[in-house]
């Protein structure tokens, strides 16, 4: 009985394939094997009862795993054809496929081919590539403080340079001895790279010195995310079980920054395979607060940027990882339009969500930045070169600016007193999941390129098993159809944002949970910028030095990027938040810093991936 059981099971299985793949019976697609169709007839509804105790013993239900699937509307019979089904054909597929692409960890090779654009307007319209025309800062003099060097703009640097007021050996030896000094207080710095940096000082001088100038970067110090792989350094992903890892890949936007000039000096933290500020060599903290921790995986770039430790950094952003440690650390970052940035050679989760991006003292240094990084990276099937103008050249007069009831009102009250119409405005659209898509799309997409880690049991080595063990274990039982219905709601919510859309740009909350999976589903910009400070929470005295910055968002559609810079570039030209200076050197009488911190782990929606 057990033998004719299996065997009618199996025989109706063979025939539906049959019928879905068009073959004929007895060949399973996808395996090497045969299997003779038996005549014994289905089990279904007619004679399953019959046969379906003794089934139930042989085969007995997996209840639980329907119910994790919410697919308890199978009736028994149906439940055991499916059990059938998936170990005689699914599992052998699964496990090919495993070996063909899943090997290896960190989804820098094979990507899929189901490729999201986020443009709104058709791609054979004309592409705006040109450079972006900046302004010039003549008569610019070098500070006599190494400080005040560090905190100069990359704009204020490149014409110190230009003028030969400084060398770029000079600068990249101010910018390594602050690594050194203030990295491991902060816990933002995994690798100080002093000899390529050096070299790549000593080669922009010397083109300096030929009378070749490529450009505003051109020998500025900066630091990457260590997600980004450069040749014969480390790319630990911030992870213990990557920390040796040293990948021969040279990133796609490594490439682009050491085409303009610029000079590596770090790789900076990435929380552990970009999952907040934890990684394996501790936890990143805030410059302004160095009680509080920097929540985010773009950790170390937030918390270097704004205690002047390299000139600008490049972040990423899945959800959250550029605007949370930008908004806790008060620092003016840009997460760009999806595919603005090549993402070749950068460990990824999610194919249709990562994205790269600056941060830096201003906005527009953001732009600067993003002019040299943008364009289509040939091995990544989602970059594009981006439909953006010139940011320094919007006549933003002519612009109409929404502003949300969490907008910050001395944002709004600038803008319109520079000419700008703004108007109250909501950002409508139906779709109340959301929160649930992005976890779907992000978790199963990592889980992806994660899942050799998984099955080898690494992420028990994790360095927090509440984030990424926890979330990978959970997508392995996401169904296909559930993810890509996902995909369908997302489709629905970019068609009722793009629709609702009605202003040419928006001013809303940066660290808002609903609008940071909202703009990263969409794929819109976003500007974050530092609007002010207020007092720390239950601070040890009233003279101490340490804050709560403030910050907001500007959004702008798809492509549009220059619209929120612009903006942006605008606001800080009369306001001075972006310039002040964390107090890393003296947090002010009777005041003293916990050791360790006593601060808790902030909720799940400030972690940012």
């Amino acid at each position: 009985m057990k033998n004719l059981m299996s065997n009618m099971l199996l025989s109706e299985f063979i025939e539906c394939s049959a019928k879905f793949y068009h073959r004929a019976p007895g060949v399973i697609p996808g395996t090497s094997r045969q299997v003779i169709a038996q005549d014994s007839g289905k089990l279904g509804p007619k004679n399953c009862g019959e046969h379906l105790e003794q089934a139930k013993n042989d085969f007995p239900v997996c209840q639980c795993g329907f119910d994790m699937l919410d697919a308890g509307f199978f009736n028994d019979c149906k439940k055991l054809e499916i059990q059938k089904g998936a170990k005689d054909f699914n599992i052998p597929i699964i496990r090919s496929n495993r070996k063909l692409v899943a090997t290896a960890n960190g989804g820098l090779h094979n990507p899929s081919p189901l490729v999201f654009n986020s443009a709104w307007k058709s791609q054979e319209a004309k592409l705006a590539t040109d450079k972006f025309k900046y302004p010039v800062y003549s008569g610019i003099q070098r500070p006599k403080n190494d400080e005040d060097i560090a905190f100069m703009s990359i704009l204020e640097l490149g014409q110190l340079l230009k003028e030969k007021l400084i060398t770029s050996e000079e600068l990249t030896a101010i910018f390594l001895n602050r690594l050194k000094r203030y990295g491991p207080v902060l816990e933002s710095v995994i690798t100080i790279t002093e000899e390529l940096a050096f070299q790549q000082a000593k080669e922009a001088d010397q083109l300096l010195t030929k009378g070749k100038y490529l450009g505003p970067l051109h020998g500025i110090p900066y630091g990457l995310k260590d997600i980004i792989a450069v040749p014969n350094y480390p790319t630990t992903w911030g992870s213990k079980s990557f920390k040796d890892q040293v990948l021969d890949v040279e990133a796609w936007v490594y490439k682009r920054l050491k085409s303009a000039g610029a000079v590596l000096v770090a790789k900076l933290v990435s929380g552990s395979l970009a999952y907040d500020d934890i990684w394996f060599g501790g936890r990143t903290r805030n410059p302004w607060n160095i009680e509080e921790f920097s929540t985010g995986s773009s950790a170390g770039p937030a918390s270097c940027i704004s205690a002047g430790i390299v000139s600008f950094a490049i972040g990423s952003e899945t959800v959250g990882s550029i605007t949370y440690p930008a908004t806790r650390c008060g620092v003016t970052a840009l997460r760009p339009t999806f595919g603005a940035v090549g993402r070749t050679g950068v460990m990824s989760i999610s194919e249709s969500l990562d994205k790269l991006g600056p941060l830096c003292r201003s906005a527009a240094d953001c732009a600067v930045v993003l002019d040299s990084i943008r364009g289509k990276d040939p091995a990544d099937l989602s970059s594009r070169d981006i439909m953006v103008g010139d940011p320094f050249s919007v006549d933003i007069t002519k612009l109409t600016v929404g502003y949300l009831e969490d907008a910050d009102k001395e944002v709004v009250d600038v803008l319109k007193s520079k000419g700008v119409n703004t108007v109250p405005f909501n950002l409508d659209y139906t779709v109340d999941s959301a929160q649930g898509i992005v976890s779907f799309t992000m978790d199963v997409d990592m889980l992806a390129h994660f899942d050799e880690w998984q099955r080898s049991n690494q992420d028990d080595e994790f360095e927090a098993e509440d984030q990424w063990p926890l979330e990978l274990r959970r997508a392995r039982v996401i169904s296909a159809v559930d993810y890509i219905q996902a995909q369908r709601g997302r489709s629905k919510l970019i068609h009722e944002v793009k629709e609702n859309f009605k202003v040419d740009a928006f001013i809303g909350d940066a660290s808002d949970w609903e609008k940071v999976c909202v703009g990263n589903l969409v794929g819109m910009p976003v500007v974050v910028l530092p609007t002010g400070f207020k007092k720390i929470s239950n601070a040890p005295s009233n003279d101490t030095r340490r804050k709560t910055t403030i910050t907001t968002g500007i959004y702008a559609p798809p492509d549009h990027d220059h619209v929120a810079l612009a903006l942006a570039m605008a606001y800080q030209s009369v306001t001075n938040h972006h310039k002040q200076r964390p107090p890393i050197d003296d947090i002010g009488p009777n005041d003293s810093i916990p050791n360790p911190p006593t601060s808790l782990v902030p909720a799940r929606q400030l972690r940012g991936y």
